[in-house]
């Protein structure tokens, strides 16, 4: 191991449990060993159980899976009431600890304003009737009551209730319960979720949520009461002893309702400021707290602590670092933190530990590669959260996600036997086959790598010099450095299997091929714009590839998630973006995480970077554009150069037939997760 890496392989103590290292597994939601959505009532989840066991093995120090909420999302009811679970939960707890990691569990009180109410529920929600019929299978006003009324994250046409005392005052005593249980089983401490992110106990400690009148409103020490409440009942069911970690958000970095800062921004916080956090962190630990499990943000800003390729690494750990030094107890800092950073940061004593989440999924063995100085074999986490956590918003829409992918995130794009081991498996093939993979972008690559560790015979065919396909233009920007090194890695993964690739190959006709099975991975093409002078325009990829330059002024036509790349690169060069939207919105997709597109919306408004949505472009020209509104104004933007993005279509070389199968964009437009899963779900059965 290299040595800049072994401050993060010393031990450190929470209270009085000693962990071996100083990675810490970070929650994520639908890693909860009590399940997450996917059944009615609360269990022991066997399949968050193996990811945890895989990840004890591979040298983490402490685990903390995600948020088990104390009273379970559909059928209301008690974590503590399922003492079968405990159980099972025990015998868990003895096999983590043969591998040497500490595990928390994290338990939520709730999400408030910011649960993430599915679109179809927004209107049963304001249909009293239904709304009343439906409260014993899911109640809406419960799941999402917040300090006061509120308007929800997710819905502008959803208010949010005011909770009462009597339900804070059961939630406190249901953590005293529950910590009990979780104690009885084995379990190393817990976590309490959440003065952060703006969940439910972090709303009632900022001033522009919590507008209560009562003992949990209004003065400093009402608004924290919640959360030290629920601290005190803990340590007074379970022991001093006891560790009790805070999930800790150390500034809102929130302007308005739905708004939040960028980083870089000048602006007036209305959530929870240094100074504010300064004084915070010590109460809470004097209260009783004995980690700070800290990061920046809210869901009005929630690309801190859900942090998109567009942020900057190791985002939080200036704030988390200032901090500590307020504080006694330890102090642990995520939020795309780098290994040699965090390292760095932990030698100094500015922090105590290093918080990873979503790498985990990327590569479940990552801790173990970096120990054996394996760090070009690990795979990167790109943050797209595809899979993970792709909670997708826009204007009009609530929560578009659908129902299936609410009930399964954690997953990933990236590897799908993620959360997935029942349904993508690699098992060797009953018979040995001559498959024949056409083309090399990403989904090629991945299809060729899945066949050929079953144990078929493998050529793969790019018509380029380079492997890669279009993902190389998606990964040119400066921001896109993960995705870089995802390609590099894929490069690397290719030469450590028995693959034939044969570079500059255009296949052109598929049954001249010596292969028993085809799968064509020809990719997409783009869409042109019908429109005079579209040959004046650069498409999306001659520009990201660099094949075309550009001028001062770019107007970039259409508003999906590339053009937005786009024009956040253009403005990063110093540059000046204008977009063309149809849409009402920018980035209008039921794929694509909140966190990342609330990201480009807030730095397009935080910068003034001019964006004309319901605008539909009628002419380019090599001055610039003509754009009708939707209210019937023409408007003329001038510009030096128009670069075009409007969606891609199709381009597969040959049809899917007996034993020809097409994966990827090339079957579906699609993003990574698409691809990769594809590629899988067709290599699986060969």
């Amino acid at each position: 191991m290299d040595k800049k890496y072994e401050a993060l392989f010393t031990p450190w103590k929470i209270g009085n449990v000693e962990i071996k290292n100083r990675i810490v597994l970070c929650p994520m939601g639908g890693t909860s060993l009590f399940g997450w959505m996917e059944h009615t009532g609360n269990h022991f989840d066997k399949e968050a159980a193996k990811f945890f066991i895989e990840k004890a093995k591979n040298n983490v120090g402490l685990i903390i899976p995600g948020i088990a909420p104390i009273k379970s999302t559909f059928m209301n009811q008690w974590l503590y009431q399922n003492t079968k679970m405990f159980d099972e939960l025990k015998e868990f707890m003895d096999e983590i600890h043969r591998y040497g990691a500490k595990l928390f569990v994290q338990i939520t009180a709730g999400m408030g304003r910011s649960w993430a109410i599915p679109t179809p529920l927004v209107m049963l929600h304001n249909m009293p009737v239904v709304r009343d019929l439906i409260k014993p299978i899911i109640n809406v006003p419960y799941q999402s009551a917040s300090p006061s009324e509120l308007p929800s994250r997710w819905s502008d046409k959803v208010t949010t209730r005011a909770m009462t005392v009597k339900e804070i005052e059961e939630i406190v005593d249901a953590f005293a319960k529950t910590a009990l249980l979780c104690k009885q089983a084995g379990v190393d401490g817990v976590e309490v979720h959440a003065v952060h992110e703006g969940y439910l106990l972090d709303q009632f400690t900022l001033e522009y949520t919590n507008k209560r009148t009562d003992q949990y409103g209004g003065s400093f020490e009402n608004r924290y009461r919640f959360a030290t409440d629920i601290v005190k009942a803990i340590k007074a069911s379970c022991g001093e002893d006891f560790p009790v970690s805070l999930r800790y958000s150390v500034e809102s970095k929130v302007k308005d309702f739905c708004v939040g800062a960028v980083p870089g921004e000048e602006y007036t916080e209305i959530g929870r400021d240094m100074a504010e956090s300064e004084k915070a962190a010590k109460y809470l630990q004097d209260a009783g707290y004995d980690m700070l499990n800290a990061d920046n943000g809210t869901y009005d800003s929630w690309y801190w602590a859900h942090p998109p390729m567009y942020m900057p690494q190791n985002c939080n750990l200036e704030d988390v670092a200032h901090i500590k030094k307020f504080v006694d107890i330890p102090v642990v800092c995520a939020g795309r933190m780098e290994p040699d950073v965090g390292a760095q940061a932990v030698a100094e004593g500015r922090i105590d530990a290093v918080g990873v989440a979503r790498q985990f999924l990327a590569d479940a063995e990552w801790v173990t590669k970096l120990i054996e100085d394996r760090m070009e074999d690990i795979r990167p986490c790109i943050c797209c959260h595809n899979a993970c956590f792709n909670m997708a918003h826009y204007k009009g829409v609530a929560n578009a996600q659908s129902i299936y992918d609410a009930s399964h995130i954690a997953r990933c794009a990236l590897d799908p036997r993620v959360m997935q081991s029942d349904k993508y498996k690699l098992e060797p093939a009953k018979k040995s086959k001559n498959i024949a993979v056409i083309g090399g972008g990403i989904g090629g690559m991945e299809a060729a790598l899945v066949c050929a560790k079953r144990g078929h015979k493998v050529t793969l065919y790019e018509k380029s010099d380079k492997l890669g396909g279009v993902f190389i233009a998606a990964a040119a920007p400066s921001f896109k450095e993960k995705d870089r090194d995802l390609i590099a890695w894929y490069n690397r993964e290719m030469t450590k299997y028995p693959i034939d690739v044969r570079m500059n190959t255009e296949v052109t006709d598929v049954s001249a091929l010596d292969a028993d099975e085809v799968i064509i991975a020809t990719g997409a093409v783009a869409n042109k714009l019908p429109v005079p002078g579209a040959e004046n325009a650069i498409q999306a990829v001659d520009y990201l590839l660099g094949n075309q330059l550009v001028g001062e002024n770019v107007v970039v036509v259409g508003g999906g998630l590339t053009g937005c790349e786009i024009a956040y690169d253009l403005y990063l060069q110093g540059k000046k973006p204008t977009i063309v939207e149809m849409q009402n919105d920018l980035i209008v997709s039921d794929k694509i995480c909140l966190a990342n597109t609330s990201y480009l919306r807030d730095f397009f408004a935080a910068n003034k970077v001019p964006v004309h949505l319901e605008s539909r472009t009628t002419a380019i020209r090599a001055d610039g554009v003509t754009v009708a509104k939707k209210n019937g104004e023409t408007l003329d933007i001038p510009a030096d150069s128009v670069i075009v993005s409007v969606g891609y279509k199709p381009a597969p070389i040959a049809a899917k037939g007996k034993h020809i199968h097409v994966v990827g964009d090339a079957q579906k437009v699609g993003n990574l997760r698409t691809v990769i899963w594809q590629a899988w779900d067709v290599a699986m059965k060969l």
